[in-house]
Formats: structure tokens, sequence, C-alpha cells
């Protein structure tokens, strides 16, 4: 299997702008090659060999509902076991992790790295089987967007602006479990801070911090707000959610505690790391939260600080 020798924490900013950017739809592959669940494992072991792949997802034609799928491991075992003739539903696995095709490319990255499967099925907002992601169409995508941004870099000057300027002031709209729109505030907040001139290692801690927050609105809260303040020397991010609140704010920043449920878990959220992160970028972290009524997170980070 081919791995992905990229970190979501510690790549080059230029990297990590990409990967926040890009959706798992703009990468993945959508000419899916499917088996159905009476198809033999026999038939699936020629399909992949013909194909050249080492999985197949095994779907319902009408609906496009994926039930399993059969990989190289079943194929080897079936011919161990003396069943390769039998139906694909009958040894084809059932324990399935998936990604929603709106999932900004972070979380393929992560799955990747963390469960070291070759691929990974990309289902829609209506549960069906859209799209296979790979780690091998996640490096030629980078590697595409890589050289287009290289191209814009080279067709004209930057002229940077100095920190010193006047302030600016931003504000975004969360909506609860809006992956589609995931990313957005984030992206645009690094927009604003390429006009000012700011170390590239600052500027990667305010990104951590906006994008930690937001992403927490969207699969926690009941929808909320980012806003942005570059006030001199210092950058406030202060993020706003209309509720549930935080039962307990210190478990809440203990690196690895998440209330996600089984649902939002198997998207690939709530591993508990964010409110943890935005605190380890900030100069100056605060929080406020009351059951109910919602919470407030407060990050400061000094832009002409070094790490």
């Amino acid at each position: 299997m081919t791995t992905i020798p990229i970190s979501t924490h510690d790549s080059p900013p230029f990297l990590l702008d990409l990967i926040y950017r890009m959706k798992i739809k703009d990468v993945m592959t959508r000419n899916l090659i499917t088996a159905r669940k009476e198809n033999s494992l026999r038939d699936i072991k020629l399909l992949m060999k013909e194909k050249a792949i080492t999985g197949v997802p095994i779907t319902e034609p009408e609906t496009r509902r994926i039930l399993g799928v059969v990989s190289m491991d079943d194929i080897i075992r079936a011919l161990d076991g003396g069943y390769i003739d039998a139906p694909a539903e009958r040894h084809m696995s059932r324990n399935l992790i998936v990604l929603d095709e709106d999932m900004p490319l972070q979380f393929a990255i992560s799955y990747l790295d963390k469960f070291r499967y070759g691929r990974f099925p990309v289902l829609n907002k209506e549960r069906e089987l859209v799209g296979i992601i790979t780690s091998r169409d996640i490096i030629v995508a980078l590697l595409v967007e890589v050289n287009k941004e290289v191209e814009k870099l080279e067709q004209k000057i930057v002229n940077p602006v100095p920190v010193a300027g006047e302030d600016i002031h931003l504000e975004f709209a969360v909506r609860k479990l809006d992956f589609e729109n995931a990313g957005k505030a984030s992206t645009e907040i690094k927009k604003v801070l390429k006009t000012r001139n700011l170390n590239p290692q600052i500027v990667r801690r305010i990104a951590v911090a906006s994008y930690e927050l937001e992403m927490n609105q969207v699969v926690h809260a009941e929808g909320g707000t980012i806003s942005f303040a570059l006030q001199g020397d210092r950058v406030v991010i202060t993020a706003r959610d209309l509720g549930p609140g935080i039962e307990d704010v210190n478990k809440a920043l203990q690196e690895g505690f998440s209330t996600a449920n089984e649902w939002v878990r198997s998207l690939g959220f709530g591993a508990g790391m964010g409110l943890p992160n935005v605190r380890r970028v900030s100069d100056e972290f605060s929080i406020q939260s009351k059951l109910g009524e919602g919470t407030t997170v407060k990050s400061v980070i000094f832009a002409a600080a070094e790490l």
C-alpha cells in the first residue's frame, strides 16, 4: 500500500493550505468498478486482475447503496479456505469505514494514516456510493494543484503589505454539519493574512486555531459565528456558538476526550483534539460555556511573536 508522506500538522503552510481548501469530492475517483452481492469471489478476483485494483465495493445497483467491500485479503482467504466460488455477500467485509464527499481532504489523509487501508468508499448526503479515494488519488491531485499555484506565482510579482496598517475585522456564520462549506472561514482568514507579510509560522498557528474552532462548531454546536480581528500585532479569533454547551470544560481540554456520537466518529470527527490544538497554538486562550446557552472560545496570537 502507498503511504502519504504528508502530515496535517507539520507540513509546509503552502501544502496545508491546499489540504484544508480541497474537498474529498475534488480528489476521489468517480469511475467506479463495483460488483453485486451474488457475484462469486472468483469473478471478483478476475475483475481485480483485469482492472489492476485490490478492492471492489459490493453495491445495490438500484439504490447505489454500498453493502460491503471485497479486498485482496478476502480473496486470499477464500483461496486458502476453498470457497472461492462462494457469492460475495457471504464473505465480504461489512464493517466499513466511509468518508463523506463534502469532507475536507485532511480527513482522508488522516484516515489513510490511521487505519492503513488502501482505499475508502465515499458517500453523498443520500448515503449513496459516489466515489473511492486512495493515497494515489490524493498525491496526484496535490501535485496538480501545486503546479497550478507555481504557475500563478511565476506570472506575477507579489508585493507584501507590512503588518502595520488598518485593523481588520471579519465575521463568518457557521452552520451545524455543513461539511460542504466547512473550512470556508479559515480559508478566508488565511487569504487576509497573506496580504500582511506575517511570519509563515505565525500564519500556520492562526490557521490551525481558526480551522479547529470552525470545525468544532460544524460538528458539535447548533451553529454559530467565527470572528477574526487583526489589531496591531494581535490576532484575535472568537468562536461563539448557540449550544448545547460543555458540561465539563476541563475534560473538554484534555487530548482525546470527546462527546461525539458514533455517527460523527464514523465520519472521522470527534477525535478530541480540536480545543487542545487551539490552546496549544494560542498565546492567550479562554473558554466560557454554559449548558443550554452555548460556548465562547477566544484565541489570541501575537503576530510579531516567534515560535
